[in-house]
């Protein structure tokens, strides 16, 4: 496994500045055990390190990082093997503490999709620089399971209740959505990224801040379609409960509000339940405290029969048509 993590993570240093290149391509970059403790190494390794910044990239320009190798947890959980999945999270939500604690500037370059996991190796650094083809999203609740990797502590911060709508419905937010709620910080054209770890190295005692936006472009931000219906995002997912917000959503009668109560009706039951207690707890928690309680709850969750049907239809068979153990939304649910 090492050898195979040392080939799927490359580390150097070049002239001052860490670079972590994500190097496991036809998997999108999916993060394995394997790759989550190599790159832990590699940032422990650098935290003595004279370093001015460290750059988290990708070698596919189709993916930063989908998320989490969440079928084979599915395989751990069919096969009885806990610890290799607690091995797995455990593992994960250290390196989301350590990434937000580092001592220096981590920069991520997000081109492509950046998902689950990937948002875990990204938003808890202090800068998410995003091309055009980027692709932001906690997709969990679709697939049986809830945003982790320190969502509860993350989702909630966003403005308004932005948070709460990603983290339920999974809605994907491009490079525009993605600035205009701050989960990205800096807009860079693809063409220009690799721009970055040089002008970062050129320029050792500049901010970060300053270097990013000299190679920014103009910002799409001003093209956001989620700050169009904002309004309605905050009123709907800032009800007290998903009963309340499906009504709601049923009451816009609009098609942003079509589109959102569809996600819902189509993600499992149990985890929108799950995702809602966490969201609205999580505002008043510390990002260790959130971790925490996360990792608790996938001591259950992944053993549970809507995560293993969940995984099975989008990622196993890929049939897309997940049964859930209880009915969707829909007035068959109680609204409390």
């Amino acid at each position: 496994m090492a050898d195979t993590a040392a080939v799927e993570v490359l580390a150097d240093v070049h002239r001052g500045v860490g670079r972590i290149l994500l190097n496991r391509p036809k998997a999108l970059n999916a993060l394995t055990t394997g790759m989550v403790a190599a790159i832990d190494r590699v940032l422990a390794g650098w935290e003595h390190t004279a370093l001015s910044a460290v750059v988290i990239a990708s070698t596919s320009p189709k993916a930063f990082c989908a998320g989490g190798d969440i079928r084979t947890i599915r395989e751990h959980s069919v096969a009885g093997n806990a610890g290799a999945s607690e091995l797995f999270f455990a593992s994960e939500y250290r390196l989301n503490a350590r990434i937000a604690e580092y001592p220096v500037p981590v920069v991520s370059l997000i081109d492509g999709l950046c998902m689950g996991g990937g948002l875990g190796l990204s938003v808890h650094g202090g800068f998410r620089v995003v091309t055009e083809r980027a692709v932001l999203a906690m997709p969990e609740t679709g697939i049986g399971f809830f945003p982790d990797v320190g969502a509860s502590y993350f989702l909630p911060r966003l403005p308004g209740a932005i948070g709460m709508y990603l983290g339920l419905t999974g809605h994907r937010l491009d490079a525009a959505d993605a600035l205009y709620t701050g989960l990205a910080t800096h807009f860079v054209p693809a063409d220009g990224l690799d721009a970055v770890g040089e002008a970062l190295a050129d320029n050792p005692g500049d901010p970060v801040d300053v270097v990013l936006n000299r190679l920014a472009d103009r910002s799409p931000v001003a093209d956001s379609g989620l700050a169009e219906v904002r309004g309605d995002v905050d009123w709907a997912f800032g009800a007290p409960a998903l009963g309340e917000i499906e009504k709601r959503l049923r009451h816009l009668d609009t098609p942003w509000a079509a589109a959102a109560l569809a996600a819902l009706e189509a993600a499992s039951p149990q985890s929108l339940e799950i995702t809602h207690a966490l969201l609205a707890r999580g505002r008043q928690h510390t990002l260790r405290e959130c971790l925490a309680a996360e990792l608790a709850l996938t001591r259950t969750t992944v053993r549970s029969p809507d995560f293993l049907e969940g995984v099975r239809a989008a990622l196993a068979d890929k049939d897309r048509s997940p049964h859930w153990q209880r009915a969707p939304l829909g007035g068959r649910t109680p609204t409390t």
